[in-house]
């Protein structure tokens, strides 16, 4: 064999061996990626039931301080949370010390000061958890259990981008209104034998009141947020118009999503990934409304999208909204992650988990069997809308690998 030959062979052995050992780093590295993916949805499925029990670890310190030090700039609350189980019986429990009108929205709700000086936000229940909410899918009051079911679903995704929610039954006549403002006490009335508000809201009606049975009221308690984390409030990118006749411009322009990946904070970092995590949380639990989101304030981008108020969540279980997923099949993209962990959802896996996050509940049963089921068709269509993207573009340009690391300074 002549030099010449020699070396154009060696050059070409030089090659192979070089795109074999990329692929090989390549296969080791997302197998690696995968495997931890599968050891932090066995170890979700090993801590999803939470007994809430008082006690605490560390005895030093109160489940509001606890909860505190859990925020950090990507996640609400940590992977292991064995003080968990505390912090909710404490949110469920903890003697209520002043009660007033809910901060500024369009449904009623109370804003209650616990024992320890924690903010709580109480929403009242309105519905029985079998009615069904006819209509839009944005349509009805806000649904007290969608609170508490939404935020078990968080944990079971591994966003753990949720505040806090527990069940609570409180008295209206000896627990609020002893330590309710003079405003929130001018919205109490009497229908039959039973106690009722009505609050301050935009949609709020002294026709519409939330009414307890006798006077012990069901509701859930959302946990403020530390006050050293403000919030900045954002206009939805795939929100809705909520006016008939006028679409909003991602409802007709096919290349909508190119435009938003050329805006700030979508054109970097995270945000864009995090969306499209919210359009699947919101699918799953048939939130059509969540035209604008929180993160936390001057971030340029870099924090979480928070997944507050989701209480306009299973609503009707026999509708599913698909245009709340057009953020994923328009931009086609997902987190790696975020895959891995609908995968293992798959076949029933999903509505055993519901069930058992919320087993322990103070107003177990959350969720009805038509909701859980309705779950679990939804992740089916989110995993078909996934792999029809994969068709179309291929896997390496729809899974985006995306671990970014947290801070917990």
């Amino acid at each position: 064999m002549k030099l010449k030959q020699r070396v154009v062979l060696l050059a070409i052995l030089l090659v192979i061996f070089i795109f074999t050992k990329v692929f090989l780093i390549d296969n080791l590295d997302t197998s690696a990626a995968n495997r931890e993916d599968q050891r932090a949805f066995h170890r979700m499925m090993a801590g999803l039931r939470v007994e809430l029990v008082p006690k605490l670890d560390h005895t030093l310190q109160s489940p509001w301080e606890i909860a505190a030090q859990w925020v950090v700039p990507r996640e609400v609350y940590p992977e292991e949370t064995p003080e968990l189980g505390a912090i909710m019986h404490a949110m469920a429990t903890k003697k209520i010390i002043k009660a007033d009108v809910g901060y500024k929205g369009t449904q009623l709700k109370a804003l209650l000061i616990l024992e320890g000086g924690q903010k709580v936000v109480f929403k009242p229940k309105r519905y029985n958890r079998d009615y069904v909410v006819e209509g839009e899918p944005y349509a009805g009051y806000d649904r007290h259990n969608a609170e508490v079911a939404a935020f078990h679903l968080d944990r079971i995704l591994g966003f753990r981008r949720a505040p806090l929610v527990v069940g609570r039954f409180v008295n209206l006549r000896t627990e609020i209104k002893p330590v309710a403002t003079e405003q929130l006490l001018s919205t109490f009335l009497t229908v039959g034998n039973n106690t009722c508000f009505y609050g301050k809201c935009y949609y709020c009606r002294e026709t519409e009141p939330a009414c307890a049975d006798g006077d012990t009221m069901e509701g859930s308690v959302t946990l403020w947020l530390p006050d050293v984390w403000p919030l900045q409030k954002h206009r939805h990118p795939w929100g809705r118009t909520y006016r008939e006749g006028k679409l909003a411009r991602w409802e007709y322009d096919e290349s909508y999503c190119d435009a938003v990946k050329k805006t700030s904070p979508y054109d970097s970092g995270p945000r864009l990934l995090d969306i499209i995590d919210t359009a699947i949380f919101d699918y799953l639990i048939g939130n059509a409304d969540r035209h604008h989101y929180e993160s936390f304030q001057d971030d340029e981008g870099a924090s979480m999208l928070i997944l507050l108020d989701n209480a306009k969540s299973f609503g009707n279980p026999s509708l599913d909204e698909r245009s709340i997923l057009a953020p994923l099949y328009q931009c086609c993209i997902i987190r790696v992650s975020t895959w891995n962990r609908l995968n293992s959802l798959k076949n029933g896996v999903l509505k055993s988990a519901l069930k058992s996050a919320t087993a322990h509940d103070p107003i177990a049963p959350v969720l009805s069997e038509p909701h859980l089921d309705a779950a679990e068709q939804r992740l089916l269509s989110v995993l078909a809308t996934v792999k029809q993207c994969t068709d179309q573009f291929g896997p390496d340009a729809v899974l985006v690998e995306d671990r970014m690391p947290l801070s917990h300074l």
